[in-house]
């Protein structure tokens, strides 16, 4: 990791600009800081929590939409209350537990998966600061300067909760289950590391406020991270379904193949609570999307919420956040419902023969580049700044998916065959196409 970082620091602008808190300097303003955190806690937890409930509902709506079907329309109206009809029918079940279970760990388990989700949250600005007049009331939980850094690290705790449920369920599925999810979440968590090194190049700074800030200054739509490292932006992405264990990624839960997976021993709540911790980490990695890479709570197309710092700003810019992070979740919902499930030797090849070496590769290229700009005299947040690196980005693109792949790598239900032996397989095809299925020997 010292090569990344060395070029880090050489990219890094010479004074980052700092996260905006409350002062703390009196008694009225450490009673403001004591309230405004516990009021930002109750608000952004029960919207969370609630949310994740509701998010089954919508998937499901959104499965039917796709389907051509009406989905759950019975339990209140248009089918509203079916989140609540199915968590007390969750906690009415009885709880049943393997006889060779080791009970403290099967127990423990589905609370280790939802926690690190929940805690992750915590550092996420999800408005923009507000100027009371106790002081600038920054909108995150806990604002740390090293909050990218505590996500990381927070995240990555999430799949001792998967392990230890195959593990301590004491089935052969439930283990093989657990297993593959280590193995997926370890080797898509270096790739989605390795691809946030070009925002913490154009940012210089590891807390999400300076990061957001940064998006915020400058020509938009040029600001956003999103233009200046898309090719980051797509390894994020697909390492970030790969974390949250969703189609086409959910090899950890195959049915065809274990059943149910890591929690086929599971039943009521518990069972209940992976899947909770599923949606709860889709909403976190949707919310670090949104932050990392479009702006943070920043609203397009103009410049009044980086200035106003009024509370209706706020109120603003937190409205905008909610639709950034929901877009995304209708993404991964999207993708459910429409792309087949990979191979497993697929995810592996992808994880590690394709996105470690592309996202080393484009470390190198944008950190050349940021630095090379930087001696020209181009000034971060100019237009001609992210002007050259959005042409950066297409050229990267188009080698990425039209030359270096050609529909043999990213695709998830490719042909082994090289091309002479499938056009061959192909004529045959359409030879016995002319014959009737009696002269063809069906």
């Amino acid at each position: 990791m010292m090569f990344p970082l060395m070029w880090l620091q050489a990219a890094a602008p010479a004074q980052p600009v700092p996260p905006l808190t409350i002062t703390t300097s009196g008694p009225e303003h450490f009673k403001a800081w004591l309230v405004s955190t516990i009021i930002k806690i109750l608000v952004l937890f029960t919207i969370y929590l609630v949310g994740v409930a509701f998010l089954t509902l919508l998937e499901r709506k959104i499965a039917a939409w796709i389907q051509d079907r009406l989905g759950p329309n019975r339990v209140g109206p248009s089918g509203l209350l079916q989140p609540a009809a199915d968590g007390l029918k969750n906690i009415m079940k009885e709880e049943t537990y393997p006889g060779a279970a080791y009970k403290p760990l099967f127990v423990l388990a589905p609370a280790l998966s939802f926690i690190p989700a929940l805690m992750t949250m915590a550092v996420i600005p999800f408005a923009a600061p507000w100027y009371s007049r106790y002081g600038v009331i920054d909108m995150a939980i806990a604002p740390m300067p090293i909050g990218f850094l505590y996500i990381l690290s927070i995240s990555s705790l999430g799949v001792y909760g998967i392990v230890l449920a195959g593990w301590s369920s004491n089935n052969k599925y439930s283990l093989l289950g657990g297993l593959r999810s280590s193995a997926q979440m370890i080797s898509y968590e270096i790739a989605m590391g390795l691809a946030t090194i070009p925002v913490l190049l154009l940012s210089g700074n590891v807390s999400l406020s300076a990061i957001v800030e940064q998006q915020t200054t400058g020509q938009w739509p040029l600001a956003w991270n999103v233009f200046g490292c898309t090719l980051a932006f797509f390894i994020f992405m697909v390492s970030a379904f790969a974390e949250t264990n969703r189609l086409p990624f959910d090899l950890p839960e195959a049915e065809s193949e274990l059943i149910a997976g890591y929690h086929s021993e599971y039943s009521a709540m518990k069972f209940s609570m992976f899947f909770i911790a599923e949606y709860a980490n889709m909403v976190t990695a949707s919310a670090l999307m949104a932050t990392l890479f479009f702006g943070g709570w920043d609203i397009p197309f103009t410049l009044w919420d980086n200035y106003a710092h009024s509370l209706a700003a706020t109120l603003a810019t937190f409205v905008f956040f909610l639709v950034k992070i929901m877009f995304f979740v209708f993404l991964y919902m999207w993708i459910r419902w429409t792309l087949p499930r990979f191979r497993y030797d697929q995810l592996m090849s992808l994880g590690w023969k394709i996105f470690l070496p592309l996202a080393l590769t484009y470390i190198v290229v944008m950190a050349a580049t940021i630095v090379g700009l930087s001696y020209a005299g181009y000034a971060r947040g100019s237009w001609q700044f992210g002007a050259t690196l959005l042409v950066l980005n297409i050229i990267c693109l188009a080698l990425v998916f039209l030359i270096l792949d050609r529909g043999r790598i990213v695709s998830p239900a490719y042909s082994r065959l090289d091309r002479r032996n499938l056009e061959k397989l192909r004529h045959a095809t359409l030879d016995r196409a002319r014959f009737t299925p009696a002269e063809a020997g069906d």
